[in-house]
């Protein structure tokens, strides 16, 4: 069954105050829908305390709400619930593993990772490595911008500590072999980090199944609340990972000299949590999970099939992945800079995104220093993809007069 598109983007408030709006750009952050919309009000509204700390009854209903989001989360991603940790996003996920890693590597030491990666997911550990003078090794992508597990086996030894790659590119947009990949990363005890963040919207992720010790995303790739991300973190290492923050609630005794921290995933958690963003999250994975996994992908796809087919038709256009897993279509209009031509498209109503797409390796593996890249989701329909596919015919015709 198809999804309903005019019925479906009444769950997304921006269309009443911008109904014309055809946004391209859900890779980038997706519209928000209603259900986070009204669940994070409702906790500024009704409660608005802080969690885990009071006695007294709107911090008890606080505290469940909070506790709720992390347990419909979990199951989310078939995770425990103390494997469930909150952040402020992908990137603060991320961070965390690697900067407890400050302590775990030595020079020899070696980390694997790959040109496809967002920032969020090189710079810590290219970070760690020069702070630790454990080695950075890259996997050779293929002809197509893909990780193969032939070209993973290369750069795998058993001095491998750490292998921090995407599940998807946000500039490919294609689903990496990450499940083979991590059952070889652990045959050398190699630590596996996953960067789940243009993942998590498009398929069930199955944390058990994959088998790996780490995976972030954020609530804002999936039409949920800014400012809100979750770290699964294997509850067999997790009490290895020291905390890199200290503060409020994750502490159990302390003392002078000492002290005893709580178990995961409370430890990783000082201060005042993102509380408000916990609960909209936990409402859009119910949002996300009433649609269906199935019927939003099968939606992305008839989409993107449509659009990918005009494109290639269309002289003067240049696509560098001409096959995509979630709707992403990177792109550049020949002698056109990205940026002009993004400027062009906001004047139809369009918003795409123009640039490196905070993953500059894979942008240069491509030969460019920019690229356009449009992206489709749950509310975008074949009228916004013929306005896309005329607009790329206008936007071309316009730079030809110069």
């Amino acid at each position: 069954m198809s999804l309903k598109i005019k019925e479906l983007k009444k769950n997304f408030p921006i269309f009443e105050h911008n109904p014309n709006l055809i946004y391209l750009d859900t890779t980038a952050s997706s519209l928000k829908n209603n259900l986070a919309i009204e669940a994070v009000n409702h906790y500024y509204s009704h409660y608005g305390v802080n969690v885990h700390r009071g006695v007294y009854n709107l911090s008890y209903e606080a505290t469940k709400l909070y506790e709720d989001a992390r347990e419909t989360i979990a199951n989310f991603i078939n995770a425990r619930n103390d494997e469930i940790i909150f952040t402020r996003g992908t990137t603060a996920s991320l961070n965390m593993i690697a900067a407890s890693y400050l302590s775990k590597l030595k020079p020899g030491d070696e980390i694997i990772t790959s040109e496809l990666e967002h920032h969020s997911s090189f710079l810590p550990w290219l970070n760690v490595s020069k702070k630790t003078g454990a080695k950075l090794k890259f996997v050779k992508l293929n002809e197509y911008g893909d990780l193969t597990v032939e070209e993973f086996k290369k750069v795998l030894t058993n001095k491998t500590k750490v292998v921090a790659l995407t599940y998807i590119s946000n500039v490919m947009g294609r689903i990496q072999p990450i499940k083979p990949i991590i059952e070889l990363a652990k045959q050398q005890g190699a630590f596996t980090l996953i960067d789940a963040a243009q993942a998590s919207a498009h398929f069930k992720i199955d944390v058990e199944d994959l088998g790996c010790d780490a995976l972030a995303f954020s609530g804002h790739k999936m039409t949920g609340p800014t400012g809100i991300g979750v770290l699964y973190l294997n509850n067999e290492v997790g009490s290895s990972i020291e905390p890199i923050e200290f503060g409020g609630e994750m502490v159990q005794t302390v003392e002078k000299d000492s002290a005893i921290y709580k178990q995961a995933p409370i430890k990783f958690e000082a201060g005042t949590p993102i509380i408000s963003g916990a609960i909209g999250l936990g409402k859009t994975v119910e949002f996300i999970l009433n649609i269906g996994f199935d019927k939003i992908e099968n939606h992305i796809k008839k989409i993107y099939d449509y659009t990918i087919d005009k494109l290639r038709k269309i002289d003067g256009i240049t696509i560098y992945n001409k096959k995509s897993d979630t709707g992403i279509i990177t792109f550049n209009i020949d002698d056109v800079h990205p940026h002009d031509a993004a400027t062009l498209f906001d004047k139809n109503g369009i918003s795409i995104r123009a640039g490196e797409h905070c993953a500059q390796l894979i942008v240069k593996w491509l030969g460019q220093t920019a690229t356009l890249r449009a992206s489709f989701y749950i509310y975008n329909d074949y009228a916004d993809a013929n306005k896309f596919i005329s607009t790329v015919i206008e936007t071309r015709d316009f730079f030809r007069k110069f």
